[in-house]
């Protein structure tokens, strides 16, 4: 995944660029960048990994040192950017948000055309080269722009610093978000809307799909109006979405309050207590116990004063026992204890079992698990969102395999709908996998309604295979 920020302002905006992209560090461990722009001095560019050290740590020394009035910058999973650019249209740094599926025939295109590109370290050309490649096609920014959100499979949101403005433009069909704000003499574009309020800024508005707007420290201008239809990403809210966020309107953490009171209502279990698997499942658990009258506890912490968001092994076994590590349990709290367990959602399905092993070893006697979103079938096609790399990843296709062989996939409709058969045989088989005292999960129907605005704007593409 990835998130970036930009800012134009009428004064040095090195300090709003630095920690407005900071805000962004739960959205990206790997590669990180600022570029500013001076009307003396011209560009100036800083990319970093991250990948064993927070983007304050590797950064506090480029921002002090950074001049002028306009910049971007962004925190990635994948490649390094923002990258610079000189073409016809000048020179130019870009960064970019989303995914291309289509990215080896497009880059064949151009290269017939007698472009080339750098390779990235895996053999594949960077995605924000490409798009660069793919608006240097056209005569001018705002052709180009719309041409690549027209050519890209996938989805894609971008900031280009340019002398004379900061051009944005929001997915075409509003994947990812993109949030403009405002204060005296400067105006700023955020992928999360809560990045820029500590610094000052208000909120303006969002950016609606395909829209693309330049930002100036006078103001922000509209060059290509949106378009009516969009399939905003439902996982940002799930997931990967910070609490204080908003998007459309909706705020995450009452969004995740919802769907835990939803699952309450549906939910007849008996239990002791109420927790949430820290910290993406503690919205969910307090909306549970809210709605059910259940208490909310804390049976363990997440100790995080010596592990950076960004350290992440490379290989799966340590990333799982990183994972356990963080987890302290208080004991005295879980001992006899009837546990409603809540998390976002299940992935791969390891790091919950092991969660919920950790509990039965500190003596729960009962552990219901309730993720609050409905079983993951599809691998994302719009968004980097995963490490996975095979559907068969995931532990919903894993277990209608168990059950069905390659049989089960021409069934993958009714395994979606809760209300059937193969779906309730589905997590009962997820169920005795993970070792969980009972199994239930969050509706799509409950999990949209959450979300407040109307289901046909939300992409939910990964639950249900619908485009």
């Amino acid at each position: 995944m990835g998130g970036f920020f930009g800012v134009a302002s009428k004064e040095p905006c090195a300090f709003d660029l630095f920690f407005g992209v900071d805000y962004h560090s739960h959205l990206g461990t790997r590669r990180a960048g600022m570029a500013v722009y001076d009307a003396k001095e011209g560009f100036d560019r800083s990319i970093h990994n991250i990948e064993n050290a927070p983007f304050r740590t590797k950064f506090e020394k480029e921002w002090t040192q950074m001049r002028g009035n306009l910049g971007i910058g962004c925190i990635s999973d994948y490649e390094a950017q923002p990258i610079l650019i000189r073409s016809h249209h000048g020179t130019f740094a870009i960064t970019t948000v989303g995914k291309i599926n289509n990215a080896a025939e497009l880059a064949e295109k151009i290269i017939r055309k007698g472009t080339h590109f750098f390779e990235m370290q895996n053999g594949e050309v960077n995605p924000t080269e490409l798009v660069a490649a793919l608006i240097n096609q056209e005569e001018n920014f705002v052709d180009g722009i719309r041409s690549a959100l027209e050519q890209i499979d996938g989805s894609l949101s971008l900031l280009i610093l340019t002398p004379r403005g900061i051009y944005c433009a929001r997915d075409k069909y509003g994947r990812t978000p993109v949030a403009l704000g405002q204060k005296d003499g400067a105006y700023c574009a955020s992928f999360e809307s809560f990045a820029y309020l500590n610094l000052g800024y208000s909120d303006l508005r969002e950016l609606g799909p395909g829209e693309i707007a330049i930002l100036t420290p006078e103001g922000v201008t509209q060059l290509v109006a949106p378009g009516g239809e969009m399939k905003i990403c439902t996982f940002l809210w799930v997931y990967y979405g910070y609490p204080s966020s908003s998007y459309e309107g909706t705020n995450v953490e009452e969004m995740r309050y919802r769907c835990g009171a939803c699952m309450a209502k549906r939910d007849s279990v008996c239990a002791d207590i109420v927790a949430g698997v820290p910290d993406s499942g503690t919205a969910a658990a307090i909306g549970y116990a809210n709605a059910s009258d259940t208490p909310f506890s804390r049976p363990f912490i997440k100790y995080t004063p010596t592990w950076p968001r960004s350290f992440m092994p490379t290989t799966q076994s340590r990333r799982d026992l990183i994972a356990r590590m963080k987890l302290i349990a208080v004991h005295d709290l879980i001992e006899g204890q009837r546990i409603v367990l809540l998390d976002d959602s299940i992935v791969r399905g390891t790091q919950l079992r092991d969660t919920t092993a950790y509990l039965y070893q500190s003596g729960a006697k009962e552990v219901h698990v309730r993720p609050a979103c409905p079983p993951i079938l599809f691998g994302c096609r719009y968004l980097n969102f995963s490490r996975s790399t095979s559907e068969m990843e995931l532990i919903a296709r894993r277990m209608i395999a168990a059950l069905e062989g390659e049989a089960g996939n021409a069934h993958l409709a009714e395994y979606a709908d809760p209300d059937s058969e193969r779906y309730a045989r589905m997590v009962e088989k997820i169920r005795e996998d993970q070792r969980f005292t009972t199994l239930a999960y969050n509706r799509l129907d409950d999990m949209t309604s959450s979300v407040g605005i109307p289901a046909e704007r939300l992409c939910t593409y990964c639950w249900n295979g619908k485009v």
